[in-house]
């Protein structure tokens, strides 16, 4: 008499076989007249889109200063700007003489972040000490002070570099502080809960330029001296606020989706609170909620922009003055194309790395 198994493997039907991709675009792009027609017409356009985009970037452009008077005849782009101002873009009103460490300092603080995307640093130890000592090491090229570096306040930083710092500086300060508040808002105890619920629905209900503002004009008139510190650190710990109280949410929501059964196992095992947040509740919470989290960082790196309207020279502002002088005043596309392909590769690398880790770790599948 045959088993279970053998009845399972002879009457299991066979799998169908793969679509050929010439199948797929044919039944998704020509499945009839009308879809075909659209997909020619769309095919044409893009195309002659693509054409016109490429001549003007690459084919028709004017790429060295030296050639800045052929610029006026071109139809292409004058990338002439990039050539002769790209200083300023990059490093704003950083000495010239110190470049080296604004470029050094944007490689570690690059690297670090790199290094966080490495499975072997997640863990809160080693992604902690990570972090610390590669922004300890971005700040302390950028300061100086110490090993002969001479002091540069934070006035004259500018640039990418200041843009870099500002959303490190945020992201090391905001995303501790969201756990806290996250479990904190999930606290037992309802006086806890109400508390940090009302802090983080105050500082949500805000708009991000309004906490830049009061962190960089208003805070001076309310803290005696001692406690005012530079107007760059108020800005970010405003902005760390920020950040901290949308990510804890996302944290939050990430943690509600945790069984209650598996709290419940940690404390038959004899866990204690922490060892239970920690081992249980945390990994499985920044698993459920990871397309937020990543989508929170691009958030975030993208509203360092906003920090020009309280009075830094960071990448935008370093761009808008790489055009503001003299014969580069007609170049102002060239520049802000050249910045947006800048955000665009910080951005779409942390939107790549963010869908290879729902992948990864199978994030919304069952």
């Amino acid at each position: 008499m045959r088993s279970k198994a053998d009845l399972m493997t002879t009457t299991a039907l066979p799998s169908p076989p793969p679509i050929s991709l010439a199948t797929k675009i044919r039944e998704g792009y020509f499945s009839g007249p009308v879809s075909a027609v659209v997909t020619i017409v769309c095919a044409i356009l893009f195309a002659y889109l693509a054409y016109v985009i490429v001549d003007w970037a690459f084919l028709s452009s004017i790429w060295s200063e030296a050639d800045e008077p052929l610029c006026k005849e071109a139809s292409g782009a004058c990338w002439s700007v990039i050539d002769a101002r790209h200083r300023i873009i990059f490093f704003g009103l950083f000495p010239y003489e110190e470049h080296w460490r604004s470029t050094l300092a944007c490689i570690v603080m690059v690297i670090t972040i790199v290094l966080s995307c490495v499975p072997w640093f997640w863990s809160a130890l080693r992604l902690s000490l990570l972090w610390i000592t590669g922004f300890g090491i971005f700040y302390l090229l950028m300061h100086g002070g110490l090993f002969g570096l001479s002091v540069i306040t934070p006035e004259r930083w500018g640039g990418l570099a200041l843009t870099i710092f500002i959303f490190a500086a945020v992201s090391l300060i905001g995303m501790p502080l969201s756990i806290l508040l996250a479990l904190g808002r999930r606290s037992k105890l309802p006086v806890i809960a109400k508390l940090f619920g009302l802090f983080i629905d105050f500082f949500r209900s805000l708009p991000l330029l309004t906490i830049l503002f009061t962190a960089a004009v208003i805070t001076p008139f309310v803290l005696p001296d001692i406690l005012q510190g530079d107007k760059l650190y108020r800005v970010i710990v405003g902005f760390a606020i920020f950040f901290a109280c949308y990510q804890a949410e996302n944290i939050r929501a990430g943690l509600q989706a945790v069984p209650p059964g598996q709290v419940e196992a940690g404390l038959t095992l004899g866990l204690n609170y922490w060892q239970r947040v920690t081992r249980i509740q945390l990994p499985q919470a920044f698993r459920n909620s990871l397309p937020a989290i990543v989508n929170q960082f691009v958030i975030t790196f993208k509203e360092t922009s906003i920090v020009t309207i309280v009075g830094f020279f960071e990448i935008l502002a370093s761009g808008a003055a790489a055009y503001g002088t003299g014969k580069w005043t007609v170049h102002y596309i060239e520049v802000y194309v050249f910045i947006g392909l800048i955000y665009f590769i910080f951005v779409f690398s942390l939107s790549r790395y963010g869908a290879y880790l729902e992948k990864k770790l199978r994030v919304g599948h069952g």
